[in-house]
C-alpha cells in the first residue's frame, strides 16, 4: 500500500544543484546524491529513444541500456536548453494504452517493455495556477504549445467562443498580423480545434483585433485565458464512488478534484487532507476530522485496476511535493527485513526551489530570442519547430519559431550557414530581439533590486523615465482593480444568479468597455517602457525615450468613454438600492467583500475609473514641469494634459458626490443603530477616536462628523468589528470650546448641543485642533444651509449606556458580515482621525511598484510588489497576483531615513515606525524613493499626533476593548 502523509513537514536540506556532469538547469539531486546508489553502470549495448517535442517534431537520443529515466530527461532538457525544466516530464503509453510519466529514479528498461519502439513525448507535468510564475519566455511558449495540444485532443474543454479566442492568439503567434488570405490558408492547413470549421470566421474576426501583438504576448494571453478555465491542466483518472456512480478524479496545485462528466463537483484542498493511500483498486482520501467530522473522515473511490490506482497516487504525491513543500523530500530508507507501503518519493525540486533558482541564475543566460515565421510564397505552412543554433563561443541556443523557407526549400529542418548563425545571435553591445517579450520582465532578473548588475543600472537615469514607469506600474494595479468587478464580482453574481438582468446590463455595459480599453493601453505602456529600457528594440530606427505620444493618443481616446463614466453615479446608486431590496444580492455582496481579492470595500472599485483620470492629470503635470519647453516630449505631454484635464473637469463634481456616497454606504454597513445614513444632502466630514468623559472616567469612543450631525459610537466586547451608535447630536445650535483648564485633562474640549453637553479629549494638540476646526466649519455650514435641521425632533440615544454595554452583545452578534480593515478600525486602534479631505488626498497619491522589505531584526531583503491606496500598503509577491499577501495600515506611522544605529548601508532606503514596529523599504532609484516618502507622509500621522493622552498611572483608563 502506498501512502502520503498530510503533515507538511519542511525538510531542512537545501535543494542545491550538481554542476559538473549535467546542465545546471536539469539535475534535481543533492550534492553527493546518486540516483543509482551503489549500482554500477553497464557499458553494453545502448538504446536509441525517440522523443516527440511539444511542437510535434521528433528527435532521437542515444542512452545507455541501463540508463535511468533522469538520464534521458537530462539529455532532452539539455538539448532544448530548458531552464524551468521541473515543470515538464516525458510521458509514454503503457501496455494498457494509458499515458504514464517516466520515473527519473528507475531504469528505463524496467519501465518500458520496448524502449526503442516506444514514442516518448515531452509534456507539461505541473500546471502552476498563474502563468506569472513562469519566468522565462521560452517556458511560456512551450506551455502555449501544450494548451494547443490539449485543445486539439479535447482535454481543454471550453466554450466555442473561448476556443475561437485561443485559436486566434495561436494564429497571431504563428503568422503575425491579420491577413485574410493567409489566415484562411493557415487554418486550412492546421487543425487547432475539433470544431474549427464551425468557428473559423469567428477566429479570423478575433485575430483582426490582435494587431501588433508579438508571439510572446500571444503566449501570455493564451495562458491568461486558460488559467481561468475549470479544465486547465486537468487530466482525468476514471473512478467510481461508493454508490457506483461514474466520476473522474484529477489533481491540481490546490489539491484533489472530483468531476462528474465535465462538471467539477468537489475539491479537496491539500490543507484538508490528512493522508492519501491505495489498497488494490481502492483509492482512499483521509481528511482532517474537522472537515467532515470524526465519523466521515475517509472517502473511498474505486478505480479500474491496481496499476491505475497506483499511477494516480504517484501523481498526487508529486503534485503535493512540488507545490506544497519548501524543499525536496528526502528518499525513504528501505527496511532491511520487512517493507510496508511504497518507497516512492518525488525526486525533483519544489516549485519554490525552482523559482528561486531561476531568479538567481536567469541573468547569467543568453536571452532567448525569437524570429518571426517566414513562409514560402506557395503558403506551404510548416509545423513550428525548435532549431538549435550553436554558438562556438558559449554553446547557447537560438530557437526559431517556424522554419524560414524559400520557394525552393523542401520540408524539414532549415540548415543555416555558420556565418548566418553568428549574425543572428545577440552580440555584446547590441540590442536584443525586437520580439523579446516585455511581459513579466519585472518578475524575472531584469527587475531585481537587490544585486542589480551594472548593465541594468545604466538604464536612463532621466527623471522622465521613472515618471513614465510610475504610469506603467499604477496602470497595472488599476487594471487588477477593474478585474475585481469585471471578472471576480461578475463570476460571484452569475454563479448565484443574484443580480437582476437590468442591473447586470447597467453595471457591466459601463465598466467592460473601460476595462478593454485599459488592457490595450497597458500593453502600449509596457511596450514603450521595454523600448526605453532596452528590453526590446524597434524594427525601424527611432528615439523611444519618451511617453507623451502614447499618453496623448490614449487620453484622446478616453474622451469616448466620458458617457460611460458619467453613468457611474447611477450605477453606484442602483447597486446600493438593489442590495437593500434583494436579500440574495445582499448576501452575495457581503460574502464577496470578505474574499481576499476584494481587499477594499467593493463599491470603492467602482470609483477607480474616474479617480484614475486624476492620477493621469497629476502625473502629466509632473512630466510637463520636468521637461523644458524645447524638449521633444513636452508638446505631446502638454496636449495630453489638456485632454485629460478637460475630462477631469467635467467629472470633478461627480467624483466628489460619488466619493461621499461611497463613504456613507461603507459607514452604514459598519454602524449599528443608525438608519438611512445616505440621506440626500448629507456629507461626511471626519471620523476618528476621541475619549469621552463619563462617570467611569475617560472612555474610548469613535466619532463621526457629518454636515448635519455628530455621532459617537463604541466597538463593544463582541465577536464583530461593527460599532454601536450611543449618541447622535445635531449641529444646529452646537457650540465647541476648549476646556483643558476647566477639567485638567490634556487636549480637552467641550461640545454643547441642544439636548446635552459632552466633554471629550483628543490624543494630541494637533488632533484637538483638527476636530475643533472641522466642527466649527460644519456648524457654520449647517447654519447657512437652506434645509432646516431636525434638531427639535432629535432625541439623544445615550443614557449612560456605557454601563450596560454587554447587553448589546446579542444585537451585535447577529451582524455576521463585516470588514475589519476599514479606516474606522485603524483610527480606533491608532487613536487618530481622518477627514474627507484626507481621503481625497490619499486617492490622488496612489502608487505601485517593486520594493525590497526588511524587518528590524532580519538579515535579508524580500522583494515584494507594493500597492499604496486608502492609507495602507498592500503587499504582493508579484504584480500578477490577484490578492495581497498582507497589508500595513499607515495611520500613526512615522516615515524617515534610517539612523546610524539601524546599520542600513544601502541607498534609497526609508524607515517606517509605529511604537516598536519597524520596517525598512528600499526603492530602485532616487525618484521612486522620494515618491514613496511623499505618499506615505501624506497617509501617516503628523508630528505629535500619537502622543500619549495621559501620563502612565493616571486616574483615568480607557475601556478594555
Amino acid at each position: 500500500m502506498g501512502e502520503i502523509e498530510g503533515s507538511y513537514r519542511v525538510v531542512q536540506t537545501p535543494g542545491t544543484r550538481l554542476g559538473a556532469q549535467f546542465n545546471a538547469g536539469i539535475s534535481t539531486l543533492e550534492p553527493g546524491q546518486s540516483l543509482s546508489g551503489n549500482m554500477v553502470r553497464s557499458h553494453g549495448r545502448g538504446l536509441q529513444i525517440r522523443v516527440q517535442g511539444l511542437d510535434d517534431s521528433q528527435e532521437f537520443f542515444d542512452v545507455d541500456s541501463k540508463a535511468l529515466g533522469q538520464d534521458l530527461l537530462s539529455e532532452v532538457f539539455l538539448r532544448g536548453n530548458l531552464m524551468e525544466s521541473d515543470y515538464f516530464g516525458l510521458e509514454f503509453q503503457n501496455m494498457q494504452m494509458n499515458w504514464v510519466w517516466l520515473e527519473p529514479t528507475k531504469w528505463i528498461v524496467k519501465q518500458v517493455r520496448r524502449p526503442a519502439n516506444t514514442l516518448f513525448r515531452l509534456s507539461v507535468k505541473f500546471f502552476p495556477p498563474d502563468p506569472g510564475q513562469l519566468q522565462e519566455e521560452f517556458t511560456r511558449y512551450l506551455f502555449s504549445l501544450q494548451m494547443k495540444r490539449d485543445l486539439m485532443e479535447g482535454r481543454l474543454i471550453c466554450t466555442e467562443n473561448t476556443g475561437a479566442l485561443l485559436a486566434s492568439h495561436l494564429v497571431q503567434s504563428e503568422i503575425g498580423d491579420y491577413d485574410d488570405a493567409a489566415d484562411r490558408d493557415f487554418l486550412r492547413m492546421n487543425k487547432l480545434l475539433p470544431y474549427q470549421e464551425k468557428v473559423q470566421e469567428r477566429i479570423m474576426e478575433l485575430h483582426r483585433r490582435h494587431l501588433g501583438q508579438t508571439p510572446a504576448e500571444s503566449d501570455f494571453q493564451i495562458l491568461e485565458i486558460v488559467r481561468k478555465l475549470d479544465m486547465y491542466g486537468v487530466r482525468y483518472h476514471p473512478a467510481s464512488d461508493r454508490e457506483g456512480t461514474k466520476i473522474n478524479l484529477a489533481v491540481s496545485h490546490m489539491g484533489l478534484q472530483v468531476f462528474q462528466g465535465n462538471t467539477k463537483i468537489n475539491t479537496f484542498n491539500w490543507s484538508k487532507i490528512r493522508k492519501l493511500s491505495f489498497k488494490r483498486k481502492r483509492f482512499l482520501i483521509k481528511l482532517h476530522p474537522e472537515v467532515h467530522g470524526p465519523h466521515q473522515d475517509t472517502l473511498e473511490f474505486m478505480m479500474g485496476s491496481r496499476d491505475q490506482c497506483k499511477i494516480f497516487w504517484k501523481i498526487c504525491v508529486e503534485y503535493h511535493s512540488f507545490f506544497r513543500l519548501f524543499d525536496q523530500p528526502q528518499p525513504k530508507t528501505k527496511a532491511i527485513l520487512f517493507t510496508r507501503g511504497s518507497s516512492f518519493r518525488y525526486s525533483g525540486r519544489t516549485q519554490k526551489q525552482l523559482v528561486e533558482y531561476v531568479r538567481e541564475n536567469g541573468a547569467k543566460r543568453t536571452p532567448y530570442q525569437r524570429c518571426v515565421s517566414i513562409y514560402n510564397i506557395s503558403n506551404c505552412f510548416q509545423r513550428e519547430k525548435l532549431f538549435p543554433i550553436y554558438s562556438l563561443r558559449n554553446m547557447t541556443f537560438l530557437r526559431v519559431r517556424g522554419p524560414q523557407l524559400s520557394p525552393l526549400t523542401t520540408k524539414g529542418p532549415l540548415c543555416l550557414s555558420p556565418s548566418f548563425q553568428m549574425s543572428t545571435l545577440s552580440l555584446p553591445g547590441h540590442a536584443s530581439s525586437p520580439l523579446q517579450s516585455p511581459i513579466l520582465s519585472e518578475v524575472g532578473s531584469n527587475a531585481r533590486l537587490e544585486e542589480e548588475d551594472e548593465g541594468r543600472r545604466k538604464i536612463s537615469t532621466d527623471k522622465a523615465y521613472f515618471i513614465a514607469k510610475e504610469i506603467l506600474t499604477t496602470e497595472r494595479t488599476y487594471l487588477k482593480d477593474l478585474e475585481v468587478i469585471t471578472v471576480w464580482f461578475r463570476s460571484a453574481v452569475i454563479k448565484e444568479n443574484a443580480m437582476p438582468e437590468g442591473l447586470m446590463n447597467l453595471l457591466f455595459s459601463n465598466i467592460d468597455p473601460i476595462y478593454e480599453f485599459h488592457r490595450g493601453f497597458l500593453k502600449e505602456l509596457d511596450q514603450r517602457l521595454a523600448l526605453w529600457e532596452g528590453r526590446s528594440n524597434a524594427h525601424v530606427k527611432g528615439d523611444y525615450q519618451r511617453i507623451g505620444d502614447v499618453m496623448l493618443r490614449n487620453m484622446c481616446a478616453l474622451k469616448e468613454f466620458t458617457s460611460y463614466l458619467q453613468k457611474h453615479d447611477e450605477v453606484l446608486t442602483e447597486l446600493e438600492k438593489a442590495t437593500k431590496r434583494l436579500k440574495k444580492l445582499e448576501t452575495v455582496y457581503k460574502e464577496f467583500e470578505l474574499q481576499k481579492v476584494c481587499y477594499l470595500p467593493l463599491n470603492t472599485f467602482l470609483l477607480k475609473p474616474i479617480q484614475r483620470l486624476m492620477h493621469y492629470k497629476l502625473i502629466l503635470e509632473r512630466l510637463c514641469k520636468h521637461y523644458s519647453p524645447s524638449h521633444r516630449d513636452h508638446d505631446d505631454c502638454k496636449e495630453a494634459l489638456k485632454e485629460v484635464a478637460e475630462i477631469a473637469t467635467q467629472l470633478q463634481s461627480s467624483l466628489i458626490r460619488l466619493e461621499n456616497f461611497q463613504k456613507l454606504t461603507e459607514l452604514q454597513r459598519d454602524l449599528i443603530g443608525i438608519e438611512n445614513l445616505t440621506a440626500p444632502g448629507r456629507e461626511f466630514i471626519r471620523e476618528g477616536c476621541l475619549y469621552k468623559l463619563t462617570k467611569k472616567g475617560l472612555q474610548q469612543r469613535m466619532f463621526f462628523l457629518f454636515s448635519d450631525m455628530l455621532l459617537y459610537t463604541s466597538k463593544g466586547v463582541t465577536a464583530t468589528n461593527q460599532f454601536k451608535v450611543h449618541g447622535q447630536l445635531p449641529l444646529h445650535g452646537m457650540i465647541v470650546e476648549e476646556s483643558e483648564n476647566e477639567w485638567s485633562v490634556p487636549h480637552c474640549f467641550t461640545i454643547y448641543s441642544a439636548q446635552r453637553t459632552i466633554v471629550v479629549a483628543a490624543s494630541s494638540k494637533v488632533e484637538m485642533g483638527k476636530w475643533i476646526e472641522d466642527l466649527n466649519l460644519a456648524i457654520e455650514m449647517s447654519k447657512k444651509s437652506q434645509e432646516k435641521s431636525r434638531s427639535s425632533d432629535e432625541v439623544s440615544l445615550e443614557q449612560e449606556s456605557e454601563d450596560d454595554m454587554n447587553s448589546s452583545r446579542t444585537s451585535l452578534d447577529k451582524q455576521t458580515h463585516h470588514r475589519a480593515n476599514t479606516t474606522m478600525h485603524v483610527c480606533w486602534h491608532r487613536n487618530t482621525s481622518v477627514s474627507m479631505s484626507d481621503h481625497s488626498l490619499a486617492v490622488e497619491n496612489q502608487l505601485s511598484g517593486y520594493l525590497l522589505r526588511k524587518f528590524k531584526n532580519s538579515n535579508g531583503w524580500q522583494k515584494l510588489w507594493v500597492v499604496f491606496t486608502n492609507f495602507c500598503l498592500f503587499f504582493y509577491k508579484t504584480h500578477q497576483d490577484d490578492f495581497p499577501l498582507a497589508s500595513l495600515p499607515l495611520l500613526g506611522y512615522t516615515v524617515s531615513t534610517p539612523e546610524e544605529s539601524d546599520s542600513i548601508h544601502k541607498e534609497y532606503v526609508f524607515k517606517l515606525q509605529f511604537k516598536s514596529h519597524v520596517y525598512f523599504f528600499r526603492a530602485e532609484s532616487e525618484y521612486t524613493f522620494e515618491r514613496w516618502m511623499e505618499v506615505i507622509k501624506s497617509a501617516a500621522s503628523t508630528t505629535g499626533r500619537m502622543s500619549l493622552l495621559i501620563p502612565k498611572g493616571g486616574p483615568m483608563e480607557i475601556n478594555g476593548n
